[in-house]
C-alpha cells in the first residue's frame, strides 16, 4: 500500500475509556480493576491515577496520595491528545483533588461520568477523607451521568438511614437532586437472598428495580470499582444509561460467579474479569 491509499483508508476507531481512581497492588480493585473490566469488554482503557496504596486481599497497608496537580496533568495530557469515550471516577481520597479533578474535566467538556464515590474499601479500609464527601456532592455529582454508591455509601452522602425500599428511592431523590442524571444504589451490602440495585433516572422520576441472585463468595474484592467501570464501558460502545447499566450488572454476576471458585490470597479475592476468554 502507498502513502496516499493509506491516507484515503478510514482507520479503526477504538471505544475509549479513561479511569481517574488510585492503584491498588493487590490488582483485585482500582485503576487495575478499571483496566480488566475495559478491555473484557471491549474498550481502549487510560488512566490517571490518584493515589497509590500498598494493599492485599487482607486490607490497605498505606495510601500515598498524588498531588491534586500531577492529577490534572495525567487528565490534560490523555483528554488533550486521545479524548475518551466516557469516564469512571473512583478513588479521589481529598477534597483538594476532587475539585481539581472536576475543573479539569469540566474545561476538557468531559463526557459520559460515570462516579463511584469510593469511601472504604471491601476490608473496612477508609480511603476518603472526611471533607471529601461535601466536595464530591458539590463538584462531581453535578459533572456525572449516574453515581454509584453502595448502601453504606448512599447512607454517608444522603444523611439519611435506608430500611425498606422506599428509603432507598428517597435517597435516590434527594441524591440526584445535587445534578447527576441518575443514581445507582447497589444492594450488595444487604443481607437477603437477593441483591437488588436501584437504577432512579432523574429526569423521568423513575425508579428500575434490578434484582440478581446473591452469590455466596469471599471474593468480592473490586465489585464497586468493576461494576462502575462496566458501566462507563457500555456507555462508550453505545448504551444509554439503563441498557449499559443492566449490562453492566450482568457481567458482574458472571464475573462473580466465575470467579468464586478461586483462591487467591488469604482475605477477599478478585472477581474473574475475563471469564468470557479463559477459565
Amino acid at each position: 500500500m502507498n502513502e496516499a491509499d493509506y491516507h484515503q483508508k478510514t482507520p479503526k476507531q477504538y471505544r475509549k475509556v479513561l479511569t481517574i481512581a488510585g492503584s491498588d497492588s493487590g490488582g483485585g480493585a482500582g485503576i487495575q480493576a478499571d483496566l480488566k473490566t475495559f478491555s473484557a469488554i471491549g474498550c481502549y482503557g487510560m488512566s490517571v491515577i490518584t493515589a497509590l496504596t500498598a494493599q492485599n486481599t487482607r486490607g490497605v497497608i498505606g495510601i500515598h496520595p498524588v498531588p491534586p496537580a500531577f492529577a490534572v496533568e495525567q487528565i490534560d495530557a490523555v483528554l488533550s491528545d486521545i479524548g475518551a469515550d466516557a469516564i469512571k471516577i473512583g478513588m479521589l481520597y481529598s477534597a483538594e483533588l476532587i475539585e481539581a479533578v472536576a475543573a479539569a474535566l469540566k474545561r476538557h467538556g468531559a463526557r459520559n461520568l460515570v462516579l463511584d464515590p469510593v469511601m472504604v474499601a471491601q476490608s473496612g479500609d477508609k480511603l476518603l477523607q472526611d471533607d471529601a464527601v461535601e466536595a464530591i456532592k458539590d463538584y462531581l455529582m453535578p459533572l456525572s451521568e449516574v453515581v454509584t454508591p453502595n448502601l453504606p455509601e448512599a447512607v454517608a452522602l444522603a444523611a439519611q438511614t435506608l430500611q425498606n425500599r422506599q428509603d432507598v428511592e428517597s435517597a435516590a431523590r434527594a441524591l440526584a437532586a445535587h445534578g447527576s442524571r441518575s443514581i445507582l444504589i447497589k444492594g450488595g451490602h444487604g443481607d437477603d437472598h437477593q441483591s437488588s440495585d436501584l437504577l432512579y433516572l432523574a429526569g423521568e422520576d423513575r425508579p428500575v428495580w434490578l434484582a440478581a441472585k446473591r452469590i455466596q463468595t469471599r471474593n468480592n474484592h473490586g465489585t464497586g470499582c468493576t461494576l462502575s467501570s462496566a458501566i462507563a464501558a457500555y456507555l462508550a460502545k453505545g448504551n444509554d444509561i439503563e441498557a449499559a447499566v443492566q449490562k453492566a450488572k450482568d457481567y458482574m454476576n458472571r464475573a462473580i460467579a466465575a470467579g468464586a471458585a478461586y483462591r487467591i490470597g488469604h482475605g477477599h479475592g478478585p472477581v474473574h474479569h475475563f471469564f468470557k476468554w479463559w477459565a
